[in-house]
């Protein structure tokens, strides 16, 4: 991902950001394709990145504590069932 700075006198595009800093929106395309535009002010999230070199990707991953710390909470609080018993209940072989 990149950041493209927005010039002050773009004022239909600083009119849609200054309406993103008070609620999401959804931007629609005339060919009907969706773009978000948020405000990342107080947005938590990580980023691998966009090399070519996987290993260190997943290392970057693997050491983000934040994340880490997240999938572990996620992970810890629920009953896990077999899937071997979901598919009997659900009748599939």
């Amino acid at each position: 991902m990149r950041t493209v700075t927005v010039s002050p006198r773009a004022k239909t595009l600083n009119d849609l950001l200054k309406r993103a800093k008070r609620s999401s929106l959804i931007l629609q395309a005339a060919d009907g394709q969706r773009f978000v535009l948020t405000s990342l002010e107080d947005w938590t999230a990580f980023e691998v990145g966009n090399g070519d070199d996987f290993d260190r990707e997943v290392k970057a991953t693997v050491e983000n504590k934040k994340l880490m710390k997240h999938l572990a909470s996620r992970r810890s609080g629920s009953k896990r069932i077999p899937l071997a018993t979901v598919k009997e209940q659900l009748g599939i072989k």
